[in-house]
C-alpha cells in the first residue's frame, strides 16, 4: 500500500483557485456524486462560502490511477498562514498554484519559502489558463526566474474548466515521492488538526509517521500525557468513512472520547501505551497573538454566555487567546489576542452568528513593552494597562517584516504609504520589468488599522501584501487617555506614536463632541498626554429659560435668579456624571476612522 500513496497540499495565494481545484480533483476521482456537487464543496463553515475564502485547512482521500492522494486544502490568506504551515507537516509534496493572468503574487513567495523549509517536492502549475487575460508564457519565465522551478516542468490548467487537471494529478503521482515509516515500529502520529463534535468529543485530524494506528488501541498523548481509547479511526473521502487501522503515509482522522481539547492540540504526538515511541515529533510553534482587542457584550447579562461561546470556538481556532478584564465604561468582558485583522472579525462573526451574541469590540491594540525605571519589563496588551509616563525609561513595539509586490507604475505612492507609517526599505527588487517586490520593516501598530486597505486603493487592487513578525524596538510612544468632564474613560484610551498624538487627540475629542448628549452643565472632553492636555472640546449646557415668568420689573430680580442658576450648574457639576450612551462607544471605536 504505502509506496501507492502521495501526501500533498494545495498552496498558493487568496484567489488563485485553491479551493476550485479541489472542487475539479473531487469530481474527476468520483469521490463526490455529481448530483451533491457544490463549490468550494471541501470550505464548511458559512463564512467561508459567504467571502469566498477558505479559513480552516480541509483534508480528503482521493483515488486516481490505481494510487490514493491525501489532499489538504490550505488557506491563502496571510492570517491563516499557520494553518498552511502546520498542514505541510503532513506531506511530502505541494502544488504551487499561480494565476496566469496575475503570476507571483506576496503569499506565492511566502508558501513557496515555508515548503521548501520542509523539504518538500514541489509540483508548480499555472491556473486560469481559460481567461482572456491569461498569459501563461510569459508568468512560466518569471516563476523560473524568480523560484528556480523549470519553466518547462510547470503545468498549465484551468480549475474551472477542468482543462489540465488530470495531467496535474499524473504529475504528483510521478514528481511526489512516496511517504516512509516502517509499519512495524512503535507508532507514532502528528495530530494537525481538531475541532469539537458535540456528540463525539474531539475529532482530530492525524497524520501516521511510524507504526500502525489501529481501531480499539490504548493511545498515550505524548505531550499532554493523557490516555485513551480509540473508538473510531477513518478516512475523508469526503465523507467520514471508519476502518479498521492507518498505516505509515496514511492521514486520516481520529476519535477517542476526549472531552477536553487540551489533550489533543495540534502539533501532539500520539503512540500506544504499551509499547510508546521513544519521542515525540517535532510538533509545531504556538502562533502568538499580534493584534489585541477587547469584546464586551452590548448587555452584561450575556457575559457568562460569551465565556461559554469563547470556550468552544478556541478548541476549533487554537489560534487565539482570551482573558477576562473589565472596563469602566463597558463593564465585564475578555481581552483577546488574534493573528490579524481579518482574523479578528472572523472570530468575532463566528461569536455573533454560532453562539447568537451581540458584541462591541475595542480599538485593536498590539502588545507593547514598557521599560521601568526599575529595571522591570512590563507586556502591555492594553493601553489602559500602560504604567504612568514617570515610571517608564522607554517603551518598545513590535515591528513586522512586510513583503509588498506591486506593478512598477506604482512603486512611488506604495513607498509614499510605507514611509507615512514610519517603515524603513529593507530591499527592493525588480521581478520583472513590470513588477516589483518592497521589503519594508514596518511598526505593527501601523499596519493594523487599515495598511492593507490602503494599499489596495492606492494600487488599484493590484498590489499583494505577506508579512512576519521581526523582534521589538525602541520608539518614541504615548499614552493618551480621554477624560470627559475630567474623568479618565479607559476605553477611548490609546499608545500612539508622539508625531501622531496631536492629531489623534484633536480627531477624537471632536468626534465624542457630536456624539456625547448635551447635558444641564457644560462637558469638557479632554484628550491628555500624562497630565498635559493636547485637545479640548465643549458639550455646551441645555439652558433652562428661568427668566420666563419676568415679564419687565426690576433687572435685580432676574439677576438673582440668574445667579441661582448658575450655582445650582456649578454644584451639578461637581458632583455630575457624564452618562455616554452605548452608540457612542460604537462609532468612537469603529475601525474605518
Amino acid at each position: 500500500m504505502q509506496p501507492r500513496i502521495r501526501n500533498l497540499s494545495i498552496i498558493a495565494h487568496i484567489d488563485h483557485g485553491k479551493s476550485t481545484l479541489s472542487d475539479r480533483v473531487l469530481e474527476l476521482t468520483g469521490a463526490v456524486d455529481p448530483r451533491d456537487m457544490r463549490e468550494q464543496y471541501l470550505d464548511s463553515m458559512d463564512i467561508e462560502r459567504e467571502r469566498g475564502i477558505t479559513i480552516k485547512a480541509q483534508n480528503v482521500r482521493v483515488h486516481w490511477r490505481d494510487h490514493v492522494l491525501h489532499l489538504i486544502d490550505t488557506p491563502g490568506h496571510v492570517d491563516f498562514g499557520y494553518e498552511v504551515s502546520r498542514s505541510l507537516a503532513a506531506c511530502e509534496g505541494v502544488v504551487l498554484l499561480v494565476d496566469a493572468s496575475q503570476g507571483i503574487e506576496a503569499q506565492t513567495l511566502a508558501n513557496c519559502y515555508l515548503a521548501l523549509e520542509h523539504d518538500l517536492e514541489i509540483v508548480a502549475a499555472l491556473n486560469k489558463i481559460d481567461l482572456p487575460a491569461a498569459d501563461p508564457d510569459r508568468y512560466a519565465g518569471e516563476i523560473e526566474r524568480v523560484l528556480g522551478l523549470p519553466a518547462d516542468q510547470i503545468l498549465r490548467i484551468s480549475a474551472k474548466t477542468g482543462e489540465g487537471v488530470p495531467d496535474l494529478l499524473d504529475a504528483v503521482v510521478n514528481r511526489i515521492p512516496p511517504p516512509q515509516g516502517d509499519p512495524d515500529a512503535p507508532l507514532a502520529a502528528l495530530i494537525f488538526d481538531s475541532y469539537y463534535d458535540q456528540y463525539r468529543g474531539v475529532v482530530s485530524s492525524v497524520r501516521v509517521m511510524e507504526g500502525t494506528l489501529r481501531a480499539g488501541a490504548r493511545l498515550r498523548f505524548m505531550q499532554a500525557g493523557a490516555v485513551h481509547d480509540v473508538e473510531e479511526i477513518g478516512v475523508r473521502t469526503p465523507a467520514s468513512t471508519a476502518v479498521a487501522e492507518l498505516g505509515p503515509g496514511e492521514v486520516g482522522y481520529l476519535i477517542a472520547g476526549i472531552k477536553d481539547v487540551g489533550e489533543a492540540r495540534s502539533g501532539e504526538t500520539v503512540t500506544e501505551q504499551p509499547r510508546p515511541a521513544a519521542a515525540p515529533l517535532p510538533g509545531y510553534r504556538d502562533p502568538k497573538p499580534m493584534v489585541f482587542c477587547g469584546l464586551y457584550p452590548v448587555d452584561g447579562d450575556e457575559y457568562a454566555d460569551l465565556r461559554e461561546a469563547l470556550e468552544k470556538l478556541r478548541l476549533n481556532d487554537a489560534s487565539f487567546t482570551y482573558e477576562p478584564e473589565t472596563s469602566g465604561a463597558l463593564g465585564f468582558g475578555f481581552r483577546c489576542g488574534f493573528l490579524g485583522l481579518l482574523h479578528m472579525e472572523i472570530v468575532r462573526e463566528r461569536l455573533e452568528r454560532e453562539f447568537d451574541l451581540s458584541l462591541i469590540a475595542t480599538a485593536p491594540s498590539v502588545e507593547y513593552l514598557a521599560h521601568l525605571e526599575t529595571g522591570e519589563v512590563v507586556e502591555v496588551d492594553n493601553p489602559s494597562a500602560m504604567p504612568p509616563s514617570h515610571q517608564v525609561e522607554f517603551v518598545e513595539e513590535p515591528f513586522l517584516r512586510a513583503t509588498i509586490l506591486t506593478p512598477t507604475e506604482f512603486t512611488g505612492t506604495v513607498m509614499d504609504l510605507c514611509q507615512t507609517r514610519r517603515g524603513e526599505m529593507d530591499k527592493m527588487e525588480y521581478l520583472s520589468p513590470e513588477r516589483l517586490e518592497l521589503v519594508y520593516r514596518i511598526p505593527l501598530a501601523e499596519v493594523v488599522i487599515d495598511f492593507f486597505d490602503q494599499l489596495k486603493s492606492r494600487t488599484k487592487g493590484y498590489a499583494s501584501l505577506d508579512y512576519e513578525p521581526a523582534g521589538y524596538d525602541r520608539s518614541d510612544l504615548v499614552k493618551i487617555d480621554v477624560l470627559l468632564n475630567a474623568v479618565p474613560v479607559d476605553a477611548f484610551s490609546t499608545v500612539i506614536h508622539r508625531t501622531k498624538a496631536q492629531e489623534y487627540g484633536r480627531r477624537m475629542t471632536e468626534k465624542l463632541r457630536e456624539l456625547i448628549p448635551r447635558q444641564l452643565f457644560d462637558v469638557p472632553i479632554q484628550a491628555a498626554i500624562g497630565g498635559r492636555i493636547i485637545a479640548r472640546e465643549t458639550v455646551k449646557a441645555k439652558r433652562k429659560d428661568v427668566l420666563a415668568k419676568c415679564y419687565g420689573g426690576d433687572i435685580t430680580r432676574k439677576r438673582k435668579l440668574l445667579e441661582r442658576q448658575k450655582e445650582g450648574k456649578k454644584r451639578m457639576k461637581a458632583i455630575g456624571r457624564v452618562e455616554v450612551p452605548q452608540e457612542a462607544f460604537i462609532t468612537a471605536l469603529r475601525l474605518e476612522d
